[in-house]
């Protein structure tokens, strides 16, 4: 699962703690800033919950809206 989100950053402080709390965040695999646009944080991992991520970056960090998630489909099911 792939989650995009952009959150609101002043000073970076604000950008080490929404990483923290990304990866803090069950099933987490990588969390990490994209690399055009330093506002929007990428999550990866499997069973990534992305309500409650963003309602913690929301609560500790800022102005945070979704953007995307996507749901890996790497193998087919039989």
């Amino acid at each position: 699962m792939k989650i995009v989100m952009k959150v609101e950053m002043n000073c970076g402080k604000c950008r080490t703690k929404a990483l923290q709390i990304a990866t803090q965040a069950d099933g987490a695999e990588f969390a990490g800033f994209d690399e055009k646009r330093q506002d929007e944080l990428v999550v990866t991992g499997k069973g990534v919950d992305a309500v409650k991520i963003v309602g913690a970056l929301r609560k500790k960090v800022g102005k945070t809206s979704l953007i995307s998630v996507e749901d890996d489909v790497t193998e087919p099911k039989a």
